[in-house]
């Protein structure tokens, strides 16, 4: 086994399918790379079991097709280390690999190829093709509200749903709601899955530039194949929660401000805040919006700033670093915040639709705080 590639050609896959690789690892061979020859194209191969990244690139050739694994990180150390431009020369020989790079030479341990695990995706029942910029923007706008190794498992994730012919991007937990929709209609069966936090940031990885990125969903994997990669993902086993109950219903009270303002206002309050709870006090009055922030040391910010409101006074606190993600995620110039009372959430979208991009329909959700 033996070919040569360019080492700008890559240095871009190799990087991708080694960060589905983790570094500490029971199993040795989950630390290596596989490297499949087969004709001018080499497969590089990634998988921690629950997430796996197939990269394909072009190469030279020289030998037999054949399978190999070595060292991921070494592997990629190796080739960050070699200037731009330089040809890599890659050769298979008793159990080791030769990496030849102008006058540089490393030889790397191997494991054997067939003791690589795969993930068994199985058959896509439900299959979608989207444009890769679309499902970028639906995991931006929704990433941030996914919980991190909460007890809940099903909530350490994000989940697709289609129903109606939409597609439904959906994240909480269980402080705030992210939900976005696909602007057109979707043209497959109904159907929910939940993909689990990795999946869903090494999704996003991958989703850089033009294109088209093909979505298939069955009854335990998710796979996305775009023409450089195929990534599957495990699912989980798990019944989300009913999102549409948590939506505020008919809340009575509007304002419309401006983003930029309101966002660096948060910005400034959120220095004084608890830095435990992170608490802000939002006081509202016909016309003005007042932001209140105070610690255990007595110390306090005020921010005063304008907005389009017309209804009677009210005080709510909230998460300030909740506000801050949705106003850093949202794209019109104008955000608008729909309430009820001190105790209910806060519906939070673009304030103009014409102002925001032409793009997925996104809504955010933040539970009020007792302050």
């Amino acid at each position: 086994m033996k070919f040569s590639v360019s080492r700008d050609a890559l240095i871009k896959p190799l990087n991708l399918v080694a960060g589905v690789v983790e570094r500490r690892q029971t199993l040795p061979i989950l630390s290596n790379v596989l490297l499949s020859l087969e004709g001018n194209r080499v497969s590089l191969t990634g998988t921690d079991l629950e997430v796996e990244l197939v990269g394909r690139v072009e190469v030279v050739n020289e030998g037999p097709d054949g399978d190999i694994t070595v060292p991921a990180r070494k592997l990629v150390d190796i080739c960050k280390s070699l200037p731009d431009g330089v040809d890599i020369a890659f050769t298979v020989e008793d159990g080791k690999v030769t990496v030849k790079a102008g006058r540089s030479r490393f030889t790397l341990s191997t494991l054997p190829a067939v003791e690589f695990p795969t993930v068994e995706a199985g058959e896509g029942e439900v299959e979608l093709e989207l444009a890769k910029g679309l499902v970028r923007q639906m995991i931006e706008r929704t990433g941030f509200a996914m919980a991190q190794q909460d007890v809940r498992y099903y909530l350490n994730g994000m989940y697709l749903e289609i129903k109606d012919s939409r597609l439904r991007f959906v994240a909480t937990d269980g402080h705030r709601l992210a939900l976005c929709t696909a602007p057109s209609s979707v043209s497959a069966d109904d159907r929910s899955v939940i993909v689990p936090r990795k999946g869903i940031l090494e999704l996003a990885r991958l989703l850089d530039g033009d294109g088209s990125v093909t979505l298939s969903m069955g009854s335990n994997h998710i796979r996305a194949s775009t023409d450089q990669f195929t990534f599957t993902s495990k699912l989980v086993d798990g019944k989300f929660p009913e999102y549409e109950r948590v939506l505020p219903r008919s809340p009575d009270k509007s304002v419309t401000g401006d983003r930029a303002e309101l966002r660096q206002a948060f910005t400034r309050t959120a220095i004084l805040s608890n830095e435990k709870y992170r608490g802000v006090r939002l006081s509202l009055t016909p016309g003005s919006l007042e932001i209140t922030a105070n610690n255990p040391e007595q110390e306090q910010a005020e921010e005063m700033v304008p907005v389009d409101y017309s209804g009677e006074a009210l005080e709510v606190g909230f998460n300030v670093s909740y506000l801050l993600d949705v106003m850093g995620v949202l794209s019109g110039s104008k955000v608008r915040v729909s309430l009820s009372d001190s105790a209910s959430s806060a519906l939070i979208e673009d304030g103009d639709a014409s102002d925001s991009d032409v793009g997925p329909e996104a809504l955010y959700v933040v539970m009020p705080m007792r302050l």
